[in-house]
This record gives structure tokens, sequence and C-alpha cells, in this order.
């Protein structure tokens, strides 16, 4: 077989290329013959009714083309439909693309202005005249409860929970919150639609995340029963993290304008409006408890918890309360779980996902309460994790818990070796000894750690076809999209590995729903486990294929044949040879295969956090002196985009433990529209990242052993970062993020 850059290695970043020499294109750099720019009205209200809306001076205004309202469109606007979870209470409680009499967020469509440039747009649509008649606020979950605004409701029950905490020894108790907070994308959301009247058939460049599933939402807004008509193409994505990629208002508004005016319609939001408007994530307040005995067992776990998903239930549907009650157990035995959740609308922006959506908010709860448990009981904290943690022999583990329908299985795991690995590889008793000295007059030391379990690969299936040409160039199609995560560099190392071309002979095709028939696109860590397996079995049938046909030119067996650079030939007798361009004329000019990948069940990574700080009680900063990370993903593909995941990930977590939170006042109106109010990281901030990545436990569920690596740098970091600074101010942290106004009011507590 040919030295190829195959699984294991890491070899340099196909996407890198055009990006590093400029050649990149998103949307604002797409550009189509007679285009036009779209500015998105919005309301300036959290909550309230209009009756008209007047746009004869907007349609007089310079350059512009048209305005839309919610009268102009079909039926005034179909519901925007979820993708998942489809149930009765969350239909009542859908988006339609515009509103239509009432609005329940800030921020929320009225209307479009159409116009020459963006400018003009913007200009005119100051003139729009609308009535509005502000209405009374809904912000707070326990309200919506009151209020009955719930849009999904689920009990999960394993084991007698009533006599699990009838016969502890002690119960800890707490009230968990965790603000809102979001993806915030360095590239904020845009589209580019055309409508082709003689084919009668529209093209939206911009999709991200799941171009097929939106191409399917779209063409059933429109009332097009041919799915055809619609295509979706992916361009550059400047990081999706969940957000992007859902199906937006704008996301038929803007195709609905290209064939209304027959015009390309491009529409680019600012920052502000992305900060108003794009799915915001995280909030929830959970109110929890665990039973243990003297010696930490722990006898039984229940939670109750609010979900706060905004104004509308948008495509992800119940997928972030889900996620929450299907993986609260984590990686300990529980002898009785008792959740429930109640999903409620409010007049906030709309809630979504955010990496490791419904994982980050439940590991902060839970790993905080194995702390207060540890420290109530005088238990060192990794001791209490250790004697609880589920056995390698009790694998595959069924939590008992469910999430879309599907059981939740834990399919691999060495829990204890890797927690073993880590604190010896991470020098956790350097730490210790680091935090046991005497710090600085007015500084306080602290160490935190956090176990948790990730989720990968939803969806289901997922497609690849492989094409040869006759100079041995290889074209992968897949339907995974790609949100800069490296999709195509590790497709192609899957494809070299297991077909035997060189990786730079390989280009990855993806995004493009004329040129791949399916495809379930990139979330939940789901692109190598579900493609990259699609891309493996689709490599090996090209590869055999190709030494079938040359079994039949040169008369051996296929057995007998290696893969070259030219072609194949006879081992040991290199001579006798069949070039590909012979092979591939032979198969009619392209030799082509296709194939699907399908596995109904999750695959779950696990990792450790480990976080060491210094909090100031004089301004109640928190310094990050080191953070750690130990990650089992089962099989790395390629180590270096691993290392990056996990580092990018911490970068978000540390973001969203520390600083970052979506305000709104009382009137709902939003106080983190701009960074100047919505703070991220910075360098400052985010500390050099230490990791151990471990393969110790692949997963039996496809034929690469690989589980997710995208979100478990996120997953802990809260509750590492929580457990340490109640370490250092012996307070028990039970709200985030910990800026330095509640940090202070937890030292002087």
């Amino acid at each position: 077989m040919l030295d190829v850059e195959g699984i294991g290695k890491s070899p340099l970043r196909k996407e890198d290329w055009p990006l590093l020499r400029g050649e990149g294109c998103f949307v604002a750099d797409l550009k189509r013959p007679g285009m036009v720019h779209a500015f998105v009205v919005r309301s300036p209200h959290g909550h309230a009714r209009f009756s008209r809306i007047d746009r004869d001076a907007v349609m007089g205004a310079p350059g512009v083309i048209d305005v839309i309202t919610a009268e102009d469109l079909p039926d005034r606007g179909r519901p925007i439909p979820t993708r998942m979870f489809h149930d009765e209470a969350s239909n009542r409680f859908l988006q339609r693309p515009l509103a239509d009499g009432v609005v329940r967020y800030s921020g929320e469509p009225v209307a479009v202005v159409i116009a020459g440039t963006r400018y003009l747009a913007e200009d005119a649509a100051e003139l729009l005249a609308i009535d509005y008649e502000p209405a009374p606020v809904v912000l707070d979950p326990d309200d919506a409860v009151a209020a009955g605004h719930v849009a999904g409701h689920l009990v999960v029950e394993n084991g007698d929970v009533q006599e699990a905490f009838a016969k502890a020894d002690v119960v800890v108790s707490g009230e968990f919150h965790i603000q809102r907070h979001g993806a915030v994308p360095l590239e904020t959301r845009g589209l580019l639609a055309e409508y082709d009247a003689a084919a009668e058939r529209v093209t939206v460049w911009g999709a991200a995340k799941v171009p097929h599933v939106n191409k399917k939402i779209l063409a059933r807004l429109l009332g097009w029963e041919d799915g055809e008509r619609v295509r979706l193409v992916e361009l550059h994505v400047g990081g999706g993290f969940g957000a992007r990629g859902e199906f937006y208002p704008e996301d038929y508004l803007i195709p609905f304008a290209a064939i209304r005016t027959g015009r390309p319609v491009c529409w680019v939001e600012d920052r502000e409006e992305n900060l108003r408007a794009c799915n915001q994530s995280r909030e929830q307040v959970h109110r929890a408890e665990i039973a243990l005995k003297n010696d930490g067992t722990f006898l039984g776990l229940r939670d109750t918890f609010l979900n706060n998903t905004g104004a509308y239930v948008r495509t992800h549907g119940m997928t972030v309360p889900g996620l929450s009650i299907s993986m609260l157990p984590g990686p300990y035995r529980w002898p009785a779980y008792r959740g429930e959740y109640r999903s409620v609308v409010t007049n906030k922006t709309p809630g979504g996902t955010y990496r490791s959506p419904g994982r980050f908010e439940v590991n902060f709860v839970r790993e905080r309460l194995v702390d207060m448990a540890a420290r109530r009981l005088g238990m060192d904290p990794i001791e209490i994790r250790r004697r609880n943690l589920i056995a390698p022999g009790d694998f595959p583990h069924d939590t008992g818990t469910l999430f879309d329908g599907h059981p939740v299985v834990y399919d691999s795991g060495e829990y204890e070796k890797l927690l073993d690995k880590s604190l010896a590889e991470l020098d956790y008793a350097g730490l210790e000894r680091w935090r046991n000295e005497r710090p600085a007059a007015g500084t306080r030391r602290g160490l935190g750690v956090a176990f948790f379990v990730e989720k990968s690969a939803p969806g289901e299936r997922e497609y690849a076809r492989i094409e040869l040409d006759a100079k041995g160039e290889v074209l992968v199609f897949t339907g995974t999209a790609s949100v800069g995560q490296g999709v195509e560099t590790v497709l192609a190392q899957v494809c070299a590995t297991h077909l035997g071309l060189p990786y730079e002979r390989i280009r990855v095709i993806h995004g493009d729903t004329a040129a791949i028939p399916e495809g379930m696109g990139a979330f939940g860590s789901r692109a190598t486990m579900l493609g990259g397996a699609a891309v493996m079995k689709a490599s090996q049938h090209l590869r055999q294929a190709l030494l079938d046909a040359a079994a039949e030119q040169l008369e051996a067996s296929a057995d007998d044949l290696v893969l070259t650079d030219a072609g194949v030939a006879v081992r040991g007798a290199p001579s006798r040879a069949a070039g590909f361009g012979a092979l591939v004329a032979a198969s009619g000019g392209v030799i082509k295969v296709e194939d699907r990948f399908v596995c109904e069940l999750l695959g779950f990574p696990y990792g450790v956090h480990i976080a060491a700080v210094e909090v100031d009680t004089a301004t109640g900063s928190v310094r990050i002196h080191r953070f750690a990370v130990g990650y089992d993903i089962g099989r790395a593909i390629n180590p270096m985009l691993v290392r990056g995941q996990i580092a990018g990930g911490v970068a978000q977590g540390v973001g969203g433990t520390l600083l970052e939170e979506f305000s709104f006042d009382p009137d709902g109106q939003p106080r983190s529209a701009s960074f100047m109010d919505y703070l991220l990281p910075t360098a400052e901030e985010v500390p050099d990242v230490e990791m151990l990545i471990t393969e110790d436990a692949p997963t039996p569920l496809n034929p690469l052993g690989v589980k997710g690596a995208g979100e478990g740098g996120a997953a802990g970091v809260g509750a590492a970062i929580a457990n340490a600074v109640s370490d250092a101010l012996g307070r028990a942290v039970t709200r985030l993020p910990l800026t330095p106004q509640r940090v202070l009011e937890l030292a002087s507590a």
C-alpha cells in the first residue's frame, strides 16, 4: 500500500489553504448579477400588539424595491416546524416568519425592506409606521409556568427514588441557575437567494449545519411538493457551535423575497441583530438533590428544572431539555433517578442549542452537588467520584433515560482508568501542593474537578459517494457539513487509509444539495462517527471495485494486486499493471461507489476537567492558574484537530463561566446587544489548556471505533471552575456566570 496521510496522523488541514490565501467565500463575499439587499425590520418591544403597518412612505423612499409584511405571505406565513421531538405542546409555540398582529420578543421580524443596497433599505425602514401597543412581559421561567406557558414537559424515573431518599444518611440539595448565553460566531448569519423563473427553482447560498434538512423545510414552507426545486449551497462558515444553521425566519423570507421580486436578494445581519435575534442558549433553573450513605455511596438523584426557551420553539424543539434530563446521571451509578423538566416560553429571544447543549448545564449541577456532598461528608472530591463511577464491566450501561425516543446506553468506557491517567499525567498532586501554599495577601486558591459523559452522533445515518477519475484523483461526496471542524481533512484521511491513495489526491465535497442527494449535516459531534464510517465503507468498496476491474484486465486474482501511484499492479511484478486511465475508461469514464452508514444508538465519549484558580477577594476577579482536560474519544483520526476542538471548547466554556450573559430589562429589552455589554473571553482570560487524549474505549457502534470530539472541551468547564472557586472561598457556588460582582458577594457571605 502507498504511504498515505491516514488515520492517526495530523496532516495540514485541507480547509486552510483558501482561507490563508484570502480566497475564502463567505456569504458577504458572494455577488450575483442584479443583486439587491434586504433589511429585516424588527420589533423594538419585548411584547406588543399592532393592527396596522403603513408602508407607503417606505415604498417611496430612494432605491426601495419592495416591502414585505405578513399579509404578503402565503397563509400569512406558515409556522416553521421543528425537526426533532414533534409534539402538540411544542407546536402551539412555533414561530411564523413575520409577526402578524403581535410581537413576543425584542428583535422579532415584522417586515422586510428590499432595496438596491443594505444602507438604502435600512434608512427606508425608519419610515415604516407600526402602531405598537406595548403589553406585559413574562421573563422569569417560574412566572411562565404559573401563566401556563409550558411548551414541553417530561418526567423520567428509574428505581425507587422515595425509598432512596428515605434511607439516606445524608441529603444534599441546591437551587442552581445557569445564565442565558450563546454561540456568538465570528461570522454572523447571512443568505443569498436567487430564483430561476424558467426552471421554477430557487438557489440559496449560505446554508450551514443541516442543508438537506433545511431544504425540506424551505420547500414545505413555500408550498412546493417537489423538494428538488430548492437547492441549498454551503459556503465557508465562520463558526457554527449549534446556533448557525437552524431554520430561522430569514431562511424563508430571503428566498421568498427573491421569488417575489425576481432579483437575487442578499441579507447579512449585523452584530446587533445577531445578539438580539440569533438563538441564545443555556438558561435553566434546577432544583436538585442527591441521597448518599455516610461512606459516600450514591443512593439517588432527583432534579426538577425549568428550561427557558424564549418566545418560540424553534427547529431544535425540545433538544436542549431532552439532553439535560437524559444526561444528568453522568458517569455515576445511581440506583434511583428522577428527572423532570418544563420547557417554558417567555418574552426573551428564542433559545436553541450551543456547544454541549443541555450537558454544560447539568454537568454544572451534578458536579457541584457531588462536591457539596464531599464537603458535607469530609471526603476528598476525587475519592467520592471514584467510589461511584460506572465500572468497566458494566458496559454497555443503560442509564434508563431516553433521548428523542432512543435509549441512552453508554457504549463503552474506562472511567476510572481515565481518572487515574489524568490525575497522574496532569499532575493533580502538584496542584494540591500549589493550592495549600500560602498565596499573596487578598488571594485565595482553589482546585476543582468535574467528570462528565458526552454524547455524539445523533441523526442515525449518513451518506457518502466516492468517485475516481482517469488521473487517479478522488472526489468524496459527503452528507455531513463543514462548520470549521475540519471535516474535509478527517474524511480525506479516512478515505486515504481505506482506499489506499495519497491524502493529497483526495478532495471532499459537502453542503450542496444538488450534488449530494441526502445527508443529515453537522451537529452533535456526528461528522466523523457517522460520516467517517460511511466514507470508510465506500472507500473499501471502491478499492475492491478497482482491484476487481484490474484483475479482469490483467487476468490475475484480485488478492494478488496492489494499488500504486499510477494504477493497479501485480504484487511483485510492477511491470504487469493497469493504469487508472484504462481502468476508468473500461468503467465508462468514472468509477463511482456510494454507501450509507446507519446507527440508531449514540456514542458516549467522556472526560475529566481540572481547574486551578486564584480568586482576588478585593476585586472579585478569577484567574485560571492551570486548566487541564483528560478526554477519551475512542479513536483519534487526527490528533491535532482533536486538540484544537478541545482548546476551542474550553475557551467558550470559560466565557460562559466567567463573563457571558444575555440579560434583559423589566420590559424585555436586551441589555447585551453589543460587545460593550456582552463580554467575550480574550487571551487574557483563556489559559493554555493541558490535554490528555486517550483511546482506551473505542466504540463498538462503528467500524472506526471513533466517538465525537467536538463538545467535550466545553462540557465540564463551568463545573470545574465553579468547584475551584467554591474550594477557594469555602462557599457554595450555585449560579453562573462567576462575574466579579458575584464572586465578591460569595466572598463576603
